[in-house]
């Protein structure tokens, strides 16, 4: 048991990381629903904003979908599918263009072949296999003994964290795309593009997080099995 025990032990690592993510999440809903309460004076949705990035962008077969939750706005590239949220595709805040225009920003990287996020892509199969692997692979190779185990652990799990890295340059990129097309064609200006620029900023923070979490548990993982072959 001295593998899971010295795993739980190294837990106070992650408590920094959890309040970074816990103060990021706050950041995001506070931004988005401080931003969902301004109108944007063209009166634009976010689905039109989406599909007048799009259009501007010479993309014409890509859809723009509904879908239920709060901040649950995704691309999907095998659909060809912006699919935003109820508070995001019929509103007309500031919020909803800056949120909209980000995914379709992620539609235009996938058009133009934009190679982080081909790489990030393909790396998808391999990082669910590691989150759900990773950790208790390396810890049952600990506990056994089996440097094997404990190696196919360790590597599994470093593809989430080579993935959360990916995915920084994929996120900035869609939010750089999305800005300057906001402003460069005016879907908002002054103070409501500023806002809009707050709450993609906020966002971008979650994926620091996320990478952080994800580094911090392959520090853990290493600690413990250097521990291990210590003894």
């Amino acid at each position: 048991m001295g593998a899971y025990f010295s795993y739980y032990l190294t837990g106070f690592i992650m408590i920094p990381v959890f309040l970074f993510a816990l103060y990021c999440q706050i950041k995001v809903k506070n931004s988005f629903n401080k931003y969902s309460k301004i109108t944007g004076r063209r009166g634009m949705t976010g689905a039109d904003a989406a599909y007048q990035l799009l259009r501007l962008n010479g993309i014409t077969d890509v859809k723009i979908r509904k879908i239920g939750g709060t901040l649950t706005d995704y691309y999907d590239p095998k659909a060809k599918e912006i699919c935003l949220s109820q508070d995001v595709f019929d509103s007309r805040s500031i919020a909803a263009i800056g949120v909209a225009c980000h995914e379709a920003g992620h539609a235009c990287q996938h058009a133009h072949g934009y190679a982080p996020l081909k790489f990030r892509n393909a790396v998808i199969p391999i990082t669910r296999l590691g989150s759900t692997l990773g950790v208790p692979l390396a810890l049952i190779g600990m506990f056994l003994y089996s440097d094997p185990l404990i190696y196919a652990g360790l590597i599994l799990y470093s593809a989430v964290a080579l993935f959360q890295l990916i995915t920084l340059p994929v996120e900035f990129n869609a939010s750089k795309r999305a800005l300057q097309t906001i402003e460069q064609n005016g879907f908002l200006e002054g103070e409501e593009y500023a806002g809009a620029k707050k709450v993609l900023t906020a966002a971008a923070l979650t994926y620091v997080a996320a990478l952080a979490s994800a580094l911090a548990t392959l520090l853990r993982l290493f600690l413990v099995m250097n521990r291990g072959n210590r003894r």
